[in-house]
């Protein structure tokens, strides 16, 4: 029964606020619980609980490949064609889809990745699109599930807001800082989102229609958004455990100019780098390395950098020191530095000496064994060719000059001349050849086996590092090295695990008077 405002008693208004105030402070309290309780969630929890939902760890990982095909519509002008896409252990993915007869196609082989589609063609990712589709690759196998062992992060990004729909957001972030966002259903623990980065675009995957497929939630519709375009995918056969054929994955074969004859192309670039090794002796150039690692937002941050100059002497590297994060070395850092120079200087005449009176000796003066320091004998690109097989020639543009791009492998049967060349042959990747000058221009490698160092008593290389060099010409008379990013976890003295992530660029060349400089290198202390 209604009752007109002026009947009703003063104490009868009190009432009501009071209770109205407490109605309301009570759904204050209750929104505000349950935000700091999403908001203090873990991450850990946030993906057990996914995990579980889409039907357990052991049920996961039971699945050794995949397989989905489908159909796609993109929605800016309805265009229609189909979808699949693959992945298989320990890292292969490929997916393609066409659009009336517009096609695109991605894959990553375990070397390398590559890209397709009818507008610009065949070629192979590099930089960032080939360092966060290589990312893609392996989470499209492992997920979030082995993390820890891939030497990923992951951290809590609080509850975000999916088209009026709450979720719990977990960022992952990998060992080379590539930064996956997954939004998770709350309640359910489902997959709802995906933001997958893609060299200069990201990549959004939103999920529903899940279905159960060998005791896993599969879900059959995904809305897919690249930049401003929008796509819906419609899922109509998911696969386990039925291996794809490893074609999908590898780079397509194409028949366009012939290539040169390859045995003789290999002859060239490694005469050319020992070419190089001589010339390299006139040339002093700095190089500054930067160590960055994962803070506990998963954000990839610069720890120290160092600058350094380098020079050859006799055929060996000489580090000098010249600044630390930016800044000069003291005069005391600076006449530490001076005094270990001169010691390396003596060590290099002493051995050179020793092998001159050898020489005379007629014996063999030259030692191929052990792995060099960061001071030895400089180690070439034709020590990762002998080591390697070379597969899927072809010919791409790379920073506006004509290459030939080779994925490599470890050549089975192949004993090692020294034994650094030992860790080549543990390594896969990609590697392209300037056409015109018979150098390499870039080398992008991965270790698919640990590596140890000593028989493991002093160091392990854990299976995953990563390694990429780029070199250019300088002074159109030589190829240096303008840029290398490693990236590796390392046991060492078997109990300790360090994760390095390291970044150095190369510049500064300058040509001088190999005389003058080796008097330099005797008494760094003149100008």
């Amino acid at each position: 029964m209604h009752y007109p405002a002026d009947e009703v008693s003063a104490s009868g208004r009190r009432l009501l606020v009071r209770r109205l105030l407490n109605s309301v402070l009570i759904c204050l309290l209750t929104v505000s619980a349950a935000a700091l309780t999403a908001r203090a969630q873990s991450a850990d929890k946030i993906l057990k609980q996914a995990t579980r939902a889409l039907g357990g760890e052991k049920a996961l990982k039971n699945i050794r490949s995949w397989q989905a095909r489908g159909t796609i519509r993109r929605l800016s002008d309805g265009a229609t064609g189909s979808w699949q896409a693959a992945a298989m252990l320990p890292g292969l993915y490929a997916v393609t889809f066409d659009l009336q007869g517009f096609e695109i196609s991605q894959g990553y082989n375990g070397k390398s990745g590559w890209m397709r589609d009818s507008r610009q063609g065949l070629r192979t990712l590099t930089a960032e699109a080939g360092r966060d589709f290589q990312a893609e690759a392996q989470y499209r196998n492992t997920r979030w599930l082995d993390y820890k062992k891939e030497r990923a992060k992951v951290t809590a990004a609080g509850q975000s807001n999916l088209d009026g729909r709450p979720a719990n957001a977990v960022i992952l972030t990998t060992a080379r800082g590539v930064r996956l966002k997954l939004h998770f259903d709350p309640s359910s623990g489902l997959l709802l989102r995906e933001e997958v980065p893609a060299g200069e675009l990201t990549q959004v995957f939103d999920y529903s229609d899940y279905r159960a497929i060998d005791g896993v939630q599969e879900p059959h519709a995904i809305r897919l958004t690249v930049g401003a375009e929008k796509y819906e995918i419609r899922l109509s056969q998911i696969t386990h455990n039925r291996a794809p054929e490893r074609a999908l994955f590898d780079f397509p074969k194409i028949s366009n100019e012939p290539l040169p004859d390859i045995p003789a192309l290999l002859r060239e670039v490694s005469a050319n780098e020992d070419a190089i090794d001589q010339l390299l002796e006139k040339y002093t150039y700095t190089e500054t390395i930067t160590q960055r690692e994962l803070d506990q937002n998963g954000n990839l941050k610069d720890k120290e950098t160092q600058t350094w100059e380098l020079t050859f002497y006799k055929g060996n590297r000489i580090r000098r020191l010249i600044a630390k994060n930016g800044k000069p070395l003291s005069g005391d850092e600076l006449e530490r530095e001076n005094r270990r120079v001169e010691k390396r200087v003596r060590e290099i005449e002493k051995k050179e000496a020793e092998k001159e009176r050898k020489a005379q000796e007629r014996e063999v003066g030259q030692s191929a064994a052990g792995t060099p320091n960061d001071e030895g004998e400089r180690i070439s690109i034709a020590d990762v060719l002998r080591a390697s097989r070379l597969i899927n020639p072809r010919r791409e543009r790379f920073r506006n000059r004509d290459v030939i791009v080779f994925d490599f492998e470890p050549l089975p049967g192949y004993k090692p001349q020294k034994k650094y060349e030992k860790f080549f042959g543990k390594n896969a990747g990609a590697i392209w050849i300037d056409a015109a000058d018979k150098q390499v221009a870039r080398v992008e490698a991965r270790l698919i086996d640990s590596y140890k160092i000593a028989g493991g008593l002093l160091a392990s290389l854990r299976e995953g590092a990563t390694f990429v060099l780029e070199q250019e010409r300088v002074n159109d008379e030589l190829w240096l090295p303008t840029r290398m990013d490693i990236n590796l976890s390392v046991k060492v003295l078997m109990v300790k695990g360090l994760n390095i992530v390291l970044s150095a660029t190369y510049g500064d060349y300058k040509r001088f008077n190999v005389d003058a400089e080796r008097e330099r290198l005797k008494d760094p202390v003149k100008p």
